[in-house]
């Protein structure tokens, strides 16, 4: 395998002058959360205002600049969350020049649009892996899209670190490929053993999912669960950008299921529950999906009905992860789900690795090894520490609205 150095850059770089230029009120809005990330390590561990990189980036004096490829959707079905992973990549990118660089390097990302498309992203994927200047990707949203990029990714030995693909068979393509947003073969068994068996007490289960290679992944790891606790599933699925859902909700209908569950991302989630509210039908809502949250709640008819599975909550009493939620919601106009936190992760964990080469050579390889092997770090999302395979292990709890309010049901200590 070709092995890919890094090519440093020898022209000096933006002094603070220019870093202060950039700057704007919702850089100074972002507290603890991105504060502590940016300016600490690990605990024991010197702050970045006291170190010689923090100088060196002062003095606009890098080591170099280290390149990164960035994979989202900007447009199409899952433009939001590409928006997300834009702001979120850039604004860590910018904390950790400000407070020195990974190791003293300066980091760069380009990021293209894939659409949220799973060949386009494979396209842009090769010609990242094919400039010997990106040292790592990051992204793409999708399980699909990141599951075609395995192979490229291995066969120019590059890494991919997805801040959200969660299809359990990812991550072991290739020795490359890292994911960070936890998997279905936990979060679907969650559903069915905690939301709908013990939560609700419910049978007879209705789903209705999209049809792409996350949604069958998150049927595939649920039924068997739900199975093994008794219950009666019948499933029917729609094509990724669907708007009409009238016709299945009116075959659902007369199964007369005990639950409505709903397994996809984003606006879809609340188009069916609302179509099926419209279509007079009083049942219980529920969804599969780390991008439900809070922003979708709002799109619907009856916030009051839906319940969810979340590995993430923006805690309202946590005054850091408030801030980083309002910050993001500053830039992007919208509420953060967990993606675009765990995109800003995504960041942190390639300075980690970096920041734990030290005096090594920089290269693909190297970058590989050091992610591969970081100790337990927590960022915005909480602890991070990659299994064998490349992804993580998350907990789930149960979301939903209450008085109003977004809120945890159940938390953390619910499967116990």
């Amino acid at each position: 395998m070709k092995k890919q150095v890094l090519a440093l850059s020898l022209s000096v770089v933006m002094a603070v002058s220019a870093l202060a230029g950039c700057g704007s009120k919702n850089e100074k809005e972002t507290t603890a959360a991105g504060t502590k990330a940016a300016e600490e390590t690990k605990a024991g561990e010197t702050k970045a205002d006291d170190s010689k990189e923090t100088k060196a980036a002062a003095s606009g004096d890098f080591k170099g600049t280290i390149k990164l490829g960035g994979l989202a959707p900007l447009t199409g079905n899952y433009a939001e969350y590409g928006k997300g992973f834009d702001i979120g990549f850039n604004k860590a990118i910018e904390e950790i020049n400000a407070a020195g660089g990974a190791n003293g390097y300066k980091l760069e990302i380009d990021i293209k649009d894939t659409q949220g498309d799973a060949v386009t992203s494979s396209t842009m994927a090769t010609d990242f892996a094919e400039n010997d200047e990106i040292m790592a990707i990051l992204g793409d949203f999708t399980s699909g899209a990141c599951k075609a990029n395995a192979e490229i990714c291995d066969r120019y030995g590059i890494t991919q670190l997805s801040p959200t693909a969660s299809a359990p068979d990812y991550a072991s393509m290739s020795k490359y490929c890292f994911g960070i947003m936890g998997r279905q073969d936990a979060e679907a068994p969650y559903l069915a053993k905690y939301i709908l068996g013990k939560y609700l007490g419910v049978k007879k289960i209705a789903v209705i999912r999209v049809d792409s290679d996350w949604g069958q992944s998150c049927y595939d790891n649920f039924l068997p669960a739900a199975e093994a606790e008794g219950m009666e599933v019948t499933v029917e699925k729609y094509a990724s950008g669907e708007k009409d859902f009238s016709a299945l909700i009116t075959k659902m209908q007369s199964v007369n299921p005990d639950v409505l569950v709903v397994m996809d991302q984003g606006d879809a989630v609340a188009q069916v529950f609302n179509q099926a509210d419209a279509a007079g039908w009083e049942i219980k809502h529920v969804a599969l999906g780390p991008g439900t949250s809070e922003q979708v709640a709002k799109q619907l008819t009856d916030q009051n009905n839906l319940i969810v599975t979340s590995p993430f909550f923006f805690d309202p009493n946590d005054a850091e992860l408030t801030a980083w939620a309002k910050w993001f919601e500053g830039e992007a106009g919208f509420a953060p789900t967990i993606h675009p936190a765990c995109a800003y992760d995504c960041v942190y964990l390639i300075a980690e690795a970096i920041k734990s080469i030290g005096d090594g050579e920089i290269t693909r390889d190297a970058i590989r090894d050091a992610l591969a092997n970081l100790p337990a770090y927590t960022g915005v999302t909480g602890e991070i520490k990659f299994t064998e395979d490349g992804d993580i292990n998350r907990n789930y709890m149960i979301c939903g609205v209450k008085d109003g309010e977004w809120t945890v049901l159940e938390g953390f200590d619910y499967s116990k």
